[in-house]
């Protein structure tokens, strides 16, 4: 959630004009004799905003060898924690669960969401609970899942059959661009109904508000800057948010006009299931607080439902195939496995996945080594609190950093930087948030609902594209040679997109 941009000269002239014009105090608690998590220094202002780089995530992991895994920073004027071991992760996300359930207040989430009206972004109490009820219940649970399959098996066929031409001609195809596209239209045919409106560039403002979520925006972190827009993100997101307004307007009208096709041929997506429940009482046995789902509402829930399922399924296939085209060993062992339980006549069915602990095992050593979202969502405490021996005042902001705890040797072994599936076998751990040693999707109340949902589409889109497609890198690129660094933004996509030379393996399909 905070990508770290170069700051311009005209914010830094601000900044230093308030340092030498403004009293300050470096606010330690007030001065109290409470033992506060050690940290570095801050700066008078802006904090330690200075010290995070272009790659906070790798930044605040080499900090936490120095100062332990509980770590106070100031974020501008913002008071922080950043937990990097999985011992206080469990304290943070399950012992007091209930004292983190908060998430912060962000200026560009508050214009994007309607004043927080979705899920992911929404401050704990009654309206979140109804909305995370609805969403598991109506949205992301396993029948629903399954629901959406044959959606997954039509773009993924259309995918097959686009490398199978690139393999007849033997050209070099963009993976991250392909993976991108089916992972886009999926997404929005499944929330949606439609991937491509031509009334307006639908996919275009879905990505402008993806940027505008993780951007740095420093008027989060020195409130009194908010004021002078110097980034323009607050105009930009404005502007963001009035078009992506008109276009869900638009979706939402044309879903009225046909919410009277019942037929078997109409495949209800996400918004039918929303609009089913328009004016309805979230939940009728809540006497004290009815919430009621309105137009606003659903537009909330439809942004936050898109951010979370495009960003992070795309980010982790990238991943995955970036690492199997990397190591031929794991990737021919994970195509031997898949031949052995569905053949080498047919392409893989989500039915198949259950059969293929490699398969599995592959998915955890991806979303161990590269979380899909380095810092998982923030958390804010609601109260004062005491953890592992140190005092965290409340409304402080906790950054638990699941990128560290992936990579800690002290937990995975010398050996953690390497990708090696192999260390998931004969043991329980899982990514559900039960073993604080590996949680991409967080834990307790905030864990991501969209879970499964998230699993399934990542695993079948890896496992179609091992099985159906033998790899390799470009005509003279080596594996050592492929470029494994990242960019920090509200997930770590790869810095440059991941190429590769498709061979069709297939003998016949059924």
């Amino acid at each position: 959630m905070l990508q770290v941009l170069a700051i311009p000269a005209a914010i830094l002239l601000v900044i230093f004009t308030f340092i030498i014009l403004s009293p300050f105090v470096l606010n330690h608690a007030n001065g109290s004799t409470k033992k506060l998590p050690p940290g570095p220094k801050p700066l008078p202002i802006i904090g330690n905003l200075h010290i995070l780089g272009k790659l906070p995530h790798r930044t605040l992991a080499a900090l936490a060898t120095k100062y332990g895994p509980i770590m106070s920073l100031k974020l501008g004027q913002l008071p922080v924690v950043v937990v990097s071991s999985p011992e206080v992760a469990e304290l943070v996300l399950k012992t007091h669960d209930l004292v983190f359930a908060n998430r912060p207040k962000l200026q560009v989430v508050e214009t994007l969401s309607y004043g927080r009206k979705g899920l992911v972004f929404t401050e704990y109490g009654g309206y979140w609970r109804n909305v995370r009820k609805l969403c598991s219940l109506q949205l992301l649970s396993a029948s629903k899942v399954e629901m959406f399959g044959p959606l997954r098996k039509k773009e993924l066929g259309m995918l097959v059959n686009t490398l199978k031409k690139a393999s007849d001609s033997r050209e070099v195809v963009d993976l991250s661009q392909l993976i991108g596209e089916v992972v886009e239209n999926v997404t929005f045919n499944m929330i949606l109904g439609r991937s491509k409106d031509n009334r307006f560039d639908l996919k275009g403002l879905i990505h402008e508000v993806m940027y505008l979520i993780g951007a740095f925006n420093l008027a989060d972190y020195v409130p009194i800057l908010g004021t002078f827009d110097l980034q323009g993100l607050k105009r930009t997101t404005k502007k963001v948010s009035k078009a992506i307004d008109e276009a869900l307007e638009h979706i939402i009208n044309d879903h009225d006009h046909h919410s009277s096709d019942e037929s078997p041929q109409h495949n209800k997506d996400f918004i039918d299931i929303l609009l089913s429940h328009m004016n309805q009482t979230m939940d009728p046995n809540d006497h004290e607080q009815r919430y009621v789902v309105g137009r606003t509402n659903i537009k909330a829930i439809v942004l936050d439902l898109i951010a979370g399922a495009y960003d992070t399924s795309k980010t982790a296939i990238e991943w995955g195939m970036s690492e199997l085209l990397k190591n031929s060993r794991i990737l021919k062992k994970l195509q031997n496995e898949i031949e052995v339980f569905v053949g080498i006549n047919r392409q893989v069915e989500e039915k198949d996945l259950e059969k293929l602990p490699y398969l599995d095992m592959v998915v955890k050593e991806t979303l161990r080594l590269y979380p899909v979202g380095p810092f998982l969502v923030p958390h804010e405490s609601l109260e004062d609190v005491t953890i592992h021996g140190y005092f965290i005042e409340k409304n402080t902001r906790i950054m638990v950093n699941a990128w560290a705890i992936g990579r800690d040797p002290r937990v995975w072994s010398e050996n953690s930087d390497i990708f090696f599936p192999e260390r998931f076998e004969n043991n329980n751990v899982d990514v559900k948030g039960h073993d604080f040693r590996l949680i991409p999707f967080g834990s307790g109340r905030r864990g991501c609902p969209g879970m499964n949902m998230g699993l399934t589409t990542i695993k079948i889109v890896i496992a179609q594209l091992i099985h159906c497609f033998s790899w390799k890198l470009p005509l003279g690129m080596a594996s050592k040679d492929l470029d494994m660094t990242e960019k920090f933004g509200l997930s770590i996509p790869r810095s440059k997109h991941l190429l590769g030379r498709p061979t069709y393996r297939l003998l016949s399909e059924a």
